[in-house]
């Protein structure tokens, strides 16, 4: 994979990503908040991994993202533990839906996590959503949360969002391979700058 990275002001909201060829992947939009203070308590430790509070899918749906993740986090220096002895506690969501030849949208049953409820979503962003379409079958959106509180305060520590879509008939629209993409893309050159998106190629 490869960034295209592209610096947005805060105060402005996310451009929507240009639609994809119906054969191919989009790139994956990425866009991280960091808590500037928690920047050294980042990347190690330990962690637990779990569903973000109120999803309404949180076993075998979540799955091949919370794997995904638990991976990524071992990559970047944490080792994953207990709930109850875990320095971080790693909270991730996910939601996914159809997108139809004229850019319409329809749920897929796969888990929505809840509220963000973080200070990145005060910085009026927002998450950015590739929109598919413009002829031929129907993609597959798939939207990434991931959020890292520490265990002890709750306090938001590191919020991470990425999106991106594909073709229905593609490896890539099935739970296991948009996984992989996501969290790969998600926690690339981690923690991230603040605020900034960055864009990531999916290879074909």
């Amino acid at each position: 994979m490869r960034i295209r990275s592209a610096l947005l002001a805060a105060s402005l909201p996310i451009t929507l990503a240009a639609c994809a060829t119906m054969g191919s992947p989009s790139p994956v939009d990425v866009t991280r908040f960091v808590e500037p203070s928690a920047t050294a308590r980042l990347g190690t430790g330990t962690a637990f991994v779990e569903a973000a509070p109120g999803s309404p899918e949180d076993g075998l749906a979540m799955s091949p993202y919370i794997s995904a993740v638990a991976s990524q986090l071992n990559r970047i220096g944490y080792r994953e533990t207990a709930r109850g002895t875990a320095d971080q506690v790693v909270q991730v969501r996910i939601q996914r839906s159809q997108i139809d030849a004229q850019g319409r949208r329809s749920p897929v049953s796969v888990g929505v996590g809840g509220s963000t409820g973080s200070y990145g979503s005060g910085l009026g962003l927002g998450l950015g959503i590739n929109l598919g379409g413009g002829g031929g079958g129907p993609r597959i959106a798939t939207q990434l949360g991931v959020m890292i509180r520490d265990r002890a305060t709750n306090e938001v520590l590191w919020e991470g969002r990425a999106d991106f879509d594909a073709p229905a008939a593609s490896r890539y629209a099935t739970p296991a391979g948009s996984a992989q993409v996501l969290a790969d893309a998600v926690f690339q050159n981690f923690p991230g700058n603040n605020g900034e998106t960055v864009s990531v190629e999916v290879p074909e």
